[in-house]
């Protein structure tokens, strides 16, 4: 009588599980195949990683244009290739002269993230002189959109940023200009655009805003003015380096760009990351060297192989499926503690690109990356269902002609039914 109990009560507590699991199958599906998604291209993957079982899967295998999903990919390969505190710059000391050269470290007197490390080291020495040709790359990536250039969101990419390669206007009593190299080169009117397509001439019009933001045009020349005017003294400028070993230094940690990469969706730190990449695997600054190698490499087993031309996901000639995109989270999820995981990806109700969405009744329940362009919005990663079970997701809309808002809630009635149901 006792083992018949028994095997009654797991009976019922499995045909219950599978109950709930049809439910929320049938919800998601409910959701999937309403009327709001008839003119949209949709995707959804949804995995157990420790049970190592597929929840759900509709179109996962499809190819979808990622925007800042990308950056998963990204983040992947900087923890997979870069050390825990950034290279800064790479020098060689001959005679009374100090060669050196950029890694891509995106930090230096980066206005937010303030790194002066580098800046520290090369202020006291007399001869300096600069090697600008280790970069290979373009100043910006393939596909980016041409009249992006004038805002705060599409920097260069170059060898040694400053100022994250971008100026900042603040309409304070002095009026001030960062880095001040530029002040002479900002016109205080009303202008349609922020800056000249083709040189460093600046438009700010301070009725409209107390601060702006704008990316400038970088080359060997600019970067040896900036950094004169912030030396007070000439630096040379070589295309190649002397013979000899050369030495590293190391500024910032780590981690404090990949926490500004994922919360703030920042695109000039996911294109460094990659170029820094490419510095520490080769001897040039190309950001498709790290491409290459992790695709070829870690993630030669994906499922299928993306088309992956930038760190950031700005190009609209990226394209990423879901299942890929859950493999590479499991990846990290395998490698990465979760406390140290969860704090890089912003918090569902509580920080960065998530603050005002997905938010939990009592404690964070999705750990995200969103990925946003015209007419598309992705968001892939960790969900916490109330009954503690990890889930890993990429749910991914492109061609929507509804607000992202409207996404945004139909998105959040899946999550929602996942961790009920789970």
């Amino acid at each position: 009588m006792r083992k018949i109990s028994l095997l009654l009560l797991l009976s019922a507590l499995v045909f219950g599980c599978a109950s709930v699991k049809k439910r929320t199958e049938k919800s998601i599906g409910t959701t999937l195949n309403s009327p709001f998604f008839d003119n949209q291209f949709t995707g959804l993957l949804v995995l157990d990683p420790i049970a190592k079982d597929t929840l759900y899967s509709y179109n996962s295998d499809k190819y979808f244009t990622p925007a800042s999903n990308t950056k998963i990919f990204t983040l992947y390969t900087a923890l997979k290739t870069l050390p825990k505190q950034a290279p800064a710059l790479r020098y060689l000391q001959k005679n009374d002269t100090l060669f050196f050269e950029g890694t891509g470290d995106p930090s230096l007197l980066h206005h937010y993230l303030k790194d002066s490390t580098a800046y520290s080291f090369l202020k006291n020495t007399i001869n300096l002189a600069y090697h600008y040709s280790n970069f290979q790359d373009t100043r910006m990536g393939p596909g980016w959109s041409w009249d992006d250039f004038a805002w705060y969101y599409s920097p260069e990419r170059s060898a040694l940023p400053i100022f994250g390669n971008t100026v900042m206007i603040y309409d304070t009593p002095d009026y001030k200009v960062t880095p001040a190299y530029f002040k002479d080169s900002v016109l205080q009117i009303q202008h349609s655009w922020n800056r000249e397509e083709k040189r460093n001439l600046f438009y700010f019009d301070s009725a409209e805003r107390d601060s702006l933001e704008i990316p400038f045009i970088t080359d060997a020349n600019t970067v040896k003015s900036v950094l004169e005017g912030l030396f007070a003294r000439p630096i040379t400028l070589i295309n190649e380096m002397p013979k000899g070993e050369k030495k590293t230094l190391y500024g910032i940690e780590m981690d404090s760009l990949y926490v500004r990469l994922m919360h703030e969706s920042d695109n000039f730190i996911a294109e460094q990351l990659l170029i820094m990449a490419s510095g520490v695997l080769t001897d040039t600054l190309n950001s498709e060297n790290a491409r290459n190698h992790i695709l070829k490499n870690q993630l030669k087993d994906l499922p299928q192989q993306p088309r992956w031309v930038d760190g950031s996901g700005l190009s609209r000639y990226n394209l990423f499926t879901p299942k890929s995109m859950v493999y590479v989270l499991n990846e990290l999820y395998q490698e990465v503690p979760e406390e140290r995981l969860f704090s890089i990806f912003p918090a569902g109700g509580v920080s960065g690109t998530l603050n005002s969405w997905y938010g939990g009744e009592e404690a964070p329940y999705i750990f995200a990356k969103s990925g946003s362009l015209g007419n598309n919005y992705c968001l892939s990663g960790y969900l916490r269902t109330k009954k503690g079970r990890l889930l890993i997701f990429s749910f991914m809309n492109n061609h929507f002609r509804h607000s992202p808002s409207e996404v945004k809630e139909q998105m959040q009635t899946i999550f929602e039914a996942l961790r009920e149901g789970y």
